[in-house]
């Protein structure tokens, strides 16, 4: 109780300073979840910190690592944090998450399926008996892993390990492949594939069954020059991103923080390249997340 006590006295003493009705920001505190440090979501979340506090003039948010999507929604329902990113598909089935609300779609994730290149993979199926990671307990990536493995059948030897711990796992011959969800580039998969022989799957025999049981992902192809790979592009899964917020914060909070992040983009494409694919007009698709009515204020302000 005084934990959801201080998250509210927190975020009502933001909306009076954003209004200008008072001069002390030292007291604003906002928590932000975001993933692993080799992931898009914490680069993303630093960016934002630094452009919301340079610009508001607020204490700059604590960017916390978490698991990922699942993790972060958790943490939002739970008021252990007033800002978090989420995939869209970690939302479903979560009780509480209908308390949640979006300030913005962000850049949308690809699935990457990341294997060794000397092992004899070519298909999906192929990983069956294999060691493979499916993505820390309670991240997007190990939601989507999951669905995909059983929905063809696949039956490897999983374990579950963050990017940053698979990708270890791998460059010490512990891990024969792992899946990855996650903006355009990752900066852990491009240092892997700097200094191991790697290639991904292409996932395009699989999207047409896998996509009619789950229409709330779409595909895309991952260009070869996003990381250099000599095996071509390939087809894959993509997975739209939020930026979110628990349905208590205050409209004016939330204006101010969904304006200065397209204010301050230029900052955020800085801070990661995949910011340069948020816009306003997609960024009001939030379905099923209804936008914040802050963010909607600005939206229509913006004659979005």
């Amino acid at each position: 109780m005084l934990g959801r006590l201080h998250a509210a006295v927190s975020l009502l003493t933001a909306a009076t300073v954003l209004t200008g009705c008072s001069s002390t920001v030292t007291d604003i505190k906002i928590t932000m979840a975001t993933g692993s440090e080799g992931g898009v979501y914490y680069s993303l979340g630093n960016g934002l910190a630094d452009i919301w506090s340079g610009r508001l003039g607020i204490v700059r948010p604590q960017v916390v690592q978490t698991a990922g999507s699942k993790d972060n929604v958790t943490r939002l329902i739970n008021n252990q944090a007033q800002v978090g990113f989420s995939q869209a598909d970690a939302l479903e089935g979560m009780p509480g998450s209908d308390r949640l609300r979006a300030l913005a779609r962000m850049h949308d994730d690809y699935l990457q399926v990341i294997v060794r290149a000397d092992l004899p993979v070519a298909k999906l199926r192929d990983l069956s008996g294999l060691r493979v990671s499916i993505g820390a307990k309670e991240s997007g990536v190990e939601i989507i892993a999951t669905k995909l493995l059983r929905s063809e059948n696949v039956t490897p030897q999983t374990v579950n390990l963050g990017l940053d711990d698979s990708a270890g796992a791998m460059q010490e011959g512990r891990l024969d492949a792992f899946f990855w969800s996650g903006g355009l580039p990752t900066r852990r998969i491009t240092d892997l594939t700097k200094g191991l022989g790697v290639r991904m799957l292409d996932l395009k025999d699989e999207l047409l069954k896998f996509r009619q049981q789950y229409p709330v992902y779409g595909s895309a192809t991952l260009p070869a020059s996003t990381y250099n790979l000599q095996s071509g592009p390939v087809i894959t899964l993509v997975v739209r991103n939020f930026l979110l917020v628990n349905e208590s914060m205050p409209d004016d909070v939330a204006e101010a923080l969904v304006r200065q992040l397209f204010e301050g983009q230029p900052d955020l494409v800085r801070a990661h390249s995949a910011a340069r694919t948020i816009e306003q007009r997609s960024a009001i698709e939030t379905s099923p997340v209804p936008l914040h009515p802050g963010a909607m204020r600005y939206y229509r302000e913006a004659k979005v």
